[in-house]
């Protein structure tokens, strides 16, 4: 038999194990967010940080391919406290909170006149100093924006984890990547819960503000960030609820049991359920977009991205999670000096997410020393490294 107080310090321990997916809320991060209407066709989802102290440039930050305006609520918290600068953050066309007519036109084109039309409609009077930042796919398409010259007082460029060869290798594992994706999600703290998971985010926090933006409720049809404040009653069911268990492991819950406490008839006992109700149940909340329809805008997002981001007559940055996916190009670029780059070890994809501090760091840096932005605080400037 075991001491009763042993019980007790086993279950305190195996809950603190427990992560907590608590979903969180834009305005945690943002000062305001604003739907804006460019015209009759398109509609676009924006948040932005508060204005700064002094004088400084406007951060247009462009997400990925199935994210949305969320994955930079961190990396904005952090580099609006490092430099003076506000963050304007866009859900793309077929993204997030934004509506269009036509979803489905994700061509580098359409996506990179869609935002030139939202800048010029924020400031109809005089466009302000604006640095782009861009993700991935929305990394691409800065690059794109930046090469049509759309805006004329974009006066730099920083392009995270998106190089034209390994994009365009990647591309033909693709498919198979989104068909690996679970369809459906029973909450939105299981989505999380896959997202960290599943290594898409390496951040937990990150993952709780950024991925109710990629999801939409299959009843309303509407985005999950709708829903939030979640009930507590649905947190609680979440909190003891996993749909990706481990098959390799023992649960916690077998582990370190309540066996000696309450006997077979556990409170926390539930009857499994048959494959079909639990699919029926699993069916509350599934992907904003269906990625695989884009596919044949994905060779026109990458297709020559190298040469363009080169021949940019801005100051130009990049960021990456790894050393090795520099293309030819790129590695002749980097050699003669044309731009900056900057690897970040220990993080994955989305290094945006799973290094905000990090990040916002080297981009702080890099406008500070081409005297875009003031330093805000106690920031201090380092100098760039691989």
């Amino acid at each position: 038999t075991i001491p009763g107080g042993r019980i007790g310090r086993a279950d305190s321990f195996k809950k603190s194990r427990i992560r907590d997916y608590r979903p969180c809320m834009w305005n945690e991060f943002f000062a305001e967010k604003e739907d804006v209407v460019v015209d009759e066709h398109r509609m676009f989802r924006v948040y932005r940080t508060k204005k700064p102290e002094k004088p400084g440039p406007i951060l247009l930050l462009l997400h990925g391919g199935g994210y949305s305006a969320l994955t930079w609520a961190h990396f904005c918290s952090e580099v609006t406290s490092m430099i003076h600068c506000q963050c304007l953050c866009v859900d793309l066309r077929g993204h997030g909170d934004s509506k269009v007519d036509d979803e489905d036109d994700l061509s580098a084109d359409t996506l990179s006149q869609d935002i030139g039309d939202l800048i010029t409609k924020l400031y109809p009077e005089e466009v302000p100093q604006i640095y782009v930042v861009g993700h991935s796919m929305g990394g691409a398409i800065a690059v794109h924006f930046a090469h049509m010259a759309l805006v004329p007082t974009l006066i730099g460029i920083t392009v995270i984890d998106v190089v034209e060869g390994t994009a365009m290798e990647a591309l033909a594992s693709m498919q198979s990547f989104l068909r690996s994706r679970p369809k459906y999600f029973q909450s939105i703290p299981n989505a999380i819960e896959w997202c960290i998971r599943s290594g898409q985010v390496r951040n937990v926090d990150s993952a709780k503000v950024s991925m109710p933006g990629q999801i939409i409720n299959c009843t309303t049809n509407k985005l999950a960030t709708n829903d939030l404040p979640l009930p507590e009653e649905v947190l609680e069911e979440a909190h003891h609820t996993s749909m990706f268990p481990n098959a390799f492991s023992i649960s916690e819950d077998e582990e370190v049991g309540n066996a000696g406490e309450e006997g077979a008839e556990s409170v926390d006992f539930k009857k499994p359920m048959t494959t079909k109700a639990a699919t029926d149940a699993a069916k509350n909340y599934t992907w904003r977009i269906d990625l695989a329809k884009s596919e044949k805008y994905w060779v026109g997002w990458f297709s020559g991205l190298s040469d363009k981001f080169l021949n940019l007559r801005i100051p130009k940055q990049l960021l990456l999670a790894s050393i090795d996916g520099l293309d030819r190009t790129l590695t002749v670029g980097q050699m003669q000096g044309r731009f900056q780059m900057q690897v970040l070890a220990r993080c994955g994809h989305a290094v945006h997410e799973d290094r905000p501090h990090e990040v916002a760091e080297v981009i702080s840096g890099y406008l500070i020393r081409n005297r875009f932005a003031e330093a805000a605080g106690e920031f201090r400037c380092h100098m760039p490294s691989c």
